[in-house]
């Protein structure tokens, strides 16, 4: 057999490994690369060259399907063999990298939030969702990795949570997210079977009931002042020091919000231009949200405030005002006042006051006055329950709204939203209502 002829057998040789290797590889690495395009065909063997060096080649199928090759050459078979073996580790490794069922939950987690959540959701939306995985799952079950997670092991995070005596509301957000990210790996076909199918959310009466907590009715567990708690507060809130400076900034927004229902955001997005004195009405067009400093979507150290959009469409409306509210919205711009383009409830740089720091100043009024701690949505609550259950008037009458009127003017979709979670019912209204319906 001269020299052509035996290149020409290396050459088919070398095809034949090629047909006899694809069978096998891809049995072998069958698991390896079930949830990937990317294939390794064949191993690859070495070949004496014509220029009597030695080749090698590895055939592999890329994320597109098509068939590609990565060739290899030495001056030796050991050194082309070296570097095929170890081509094909990496490969292999570069595979098990991007299978999702092989990582660590909190790396896919943490992608699955940053790729496909952080453009579709509000940023305060965004920042909770990553504080939950964060602080909530990322602890207890962020090293497992994803294919080997079970729905013992989501029991047993919500149950663990339930006896530590964390809040219903807190162990539910966990669920959510688990819940959006197993849908999400079973839609993408990286998993079979969804373990959140078999850990449904504990019922809240279960819940509560482990916590030795009672199961009250949605509208008992809603927080007020009473009219005594409203009178103390604004003593404290318009108190002053003995020369006569008042103790809290811009005390008159607190009472303008109990006045007008407006939430936190939307009361520091108000610009005075936004008010109408004359036809005693504001126009609710913007709010004020803080969120986490980023850097695109790497979290980093500290907050910022962000002026943008309502909660939603109902969101943007048109706000009453009553001759209190009209009181305060003169007494803030006697305390501050930068111009109509500017915010109502300013910092002391005519910019948008961080809700952070309206909230301190709330709370140490709170505390100062001796009254329960209540969150600030507490005024709207206070506000919504006394225009639904009534307000006695000096000739004796109650004065009432409708609860789809104070939804209006709330900014609510539904009255069923404004009745279940925002008033208070004043079930002292029923006392002797069945006199005479005796049976």
């Amino acid at each position: 057999m001269n020299k052509t002829d035996t290149d020409g057998f290396e050459k088919l040789k070398f095809g034949l490994d090629i047909q006899m290797n694809l069978w096998y590889v891809v049995v072998l690495e069958k698991e390896l690369i079930s949830m990937s395009t990317r294939k390794l065909l064949t191993n690859g063997n070495a070949f004496k060259r014509t220029d009597n060096r030695w080749g090698g080649v590895v055939w592999y199928m890329d994320e597109q399907g098509e068939r590609k090759r990565k060739s290899f050459s030495g001056t030796t078979k050991a050194e082309v063999n070296k570097k095929m073996t170890e081509y094909i580790a990496a490969f292999n490794d570069s595979i098990i990298e991007s299978q999702e069922t092989k990582k660590r939950l909190k790396d896919s987690m943490q992608n699955w939030l940053e790729v496909f959540k952080f453009p579709s959701v509000e940023r305060t939306t965004y920042d909770r969702y990553e504080c939950t995985a964060k602080n909530q799952i990322y602890p207890f079950i962020g090293d497992k990795v994803v294919g080997d997670i079970k729905s013992a092991d989501i029991k047993k995070l919500l149950n663990d949570k339930m006896n530590e005596g964390y809040a219903y509301t807190t162990v539910k957000k966990v669920h959510n997210v688990l819940n959006e990210y197993f849908r999400y790996l079973t839609q993408q076909e990286y998993i079979d079977r969804n373990p959140m199918i078999s850990a449904p959310m504990i019922k809240k009466s279960n819940f509560l009931a482990a916590q030795d907590k009672e199961n009250l009715p949605t509208s008992e567990t809603i927080t007020v002042y009473t009219p005594e708690e409203i009178k103390i507060f604004k003593e404290e809130a318009f108190s002053t020091f003995s020369n006569g400076k008042r103790k809290y900034q811009q005390a008159a927004a607190y009472i303008l919000m109990l006045n007008t229902g407006l939430r936190t955001g939307e009361v520091l997005g108000l610009l005075n231009s936004d008010i109408d004195l004359e036809n005693r009405v504001m126009h609710l067009n913007r709010g004020v949200k803080e969120i986490s400093k980023r850097d695109g979507v790497t979290a980093e150290k500290g907050r910022e405030v962000k002026v943008g959009k309502l909660k939603s469409a109902t969101s943007k409306r048109d706000v009453p005002l009553n001759d209190t509210a009209i009181e305060m919205i003169l007494d803030l711009r006697k305390e501050f006042y930068f111009g109509e383009d500017s915010p109502l409830i300013p910092d002391e740089n005519g910019d948008f006051t961080r809700p952070v720091n309206f909230r301190k100043r709330y709370y140490r009024i709170l505390k100062a006055a001796g009254i329960e701690t209540k969150g600030l949505h507490s005024l709207r609550h206070t506000f919504a329950t006394n225009l639904v259950n009534g307000i006695k008037q000096p000739d004796g009458s109650i004065k009432s709204l409708t609860p789809r009127q104070v939804a209006d003017l709330l900014g609510h979709t539904t009255s069923e939203i404004t009745e279940l979670y925002y008033v208070k019912r004043d079930l002292a209204k029923l006392n002797g209502i069945t006199v005479g319906f005796d049976m």
